[in-house]
């Protein structure tokens, strides 16, 4: 598997933000994370991507344990939190060389390796541009490059699409389906028709308690995965 979660547990005071959760996640799967603001979600990604630690439970990323090997997990794993990091005063093309020499990428592919990644995410006609020109959109696509520039394993994709217009909607969930035949994806939302249009599998969190993984087909049979949703949300 290529993310093994056992038990896993955060407290914060005396909120359970995750109780006791257990899940796996094979190689080559594109997975959503769904579940109403709140949820749990974005401290599930964050613990599994070694930003924060567990109340108590285990976390496995490509075989490496999140305590022991916390540096071999990050480099296994490419990161789009919510708010995406980006420094809006540096163009496409320097931020992305920046990003790649943090990684340690060799210099003699590294020009190789962001021209690979602008070519792929479609920043091509915007790499002249400082960041903080470009579209939310184009910013998510630089956010996508950088959390793909060291060519990880696993991509785990925060709320990606929140904030775009719907053309710019449809473009960044059809790059991460792209994605997704190369990589395992772990894409969080609240946006049911975001889970539908994307994955196969998803995993509906509430409360910050695992209430449902399965395929969409046979967890919805017949209806709509917003109803579904609905029902496991209210109970």
């Amino acid at each position: 598997m290529t993310i093994e979660i056992k038990n896993l547990t955060k407290i914060y005071g005396e909120q359970k933000a995750l109780d006791n959760v257990s899940l796996s996640i094979g190689e080559g799967e594109i997975v959503g994370l769904l579940g109403p603001n709140g949820a749990g979600k974005s401290t599930m990604m964050k613990i599994i991507t070694c930003f924060i630690p567990p109340t108590q439970g285990e976390v496995k990323v490509c075989g490496y344990d999140i305590f022991n090997e916390p540096m071999k997990v990050r480099s296994s794993i490419g990161y789009l939190p919510e708010q995406n990091p980006l420094y809006l005063e540096m163009y496409v093309r320097e931020f992305l060389t920046f990003v790649a020499g943090i990684h340690n990428i060799d210099n003699k592919v590294k020009k190789e390796r962001v021209d690979m990644m602008i070519e792929k995410v479609g920043l091509t006609k915007e790499v002249n541009k400082k960041i903080g020109m470009l579209s939310k959109g184009y910013r998510q696509r630089v956010g996508i490059a950088q959390a793909m520039i060291h060519n990880p394993k696993v991509l785990i994709l925060d709320e990606p699409t929140t904030g775009l217009d719907p053309n710019q909607l449809v473009e960044i969930r059809e790059l991460v389906k792209q994605l997704g035949q190369e990589k395992t994806v772990l894409l969080s939302t609240h946006i049911m028709q975001e889970v539908e249009a994307v994955c196969k599998r998803v995993i509906i969190i509430n409360n910050g308690r695992l209430v449902a993984d399965d395929s969409i087909e046979h967890l919805a049979k017949g209806q709509s995965l917003e109803t579904i949703f609905r029902k496991i949300t209210i109970e």
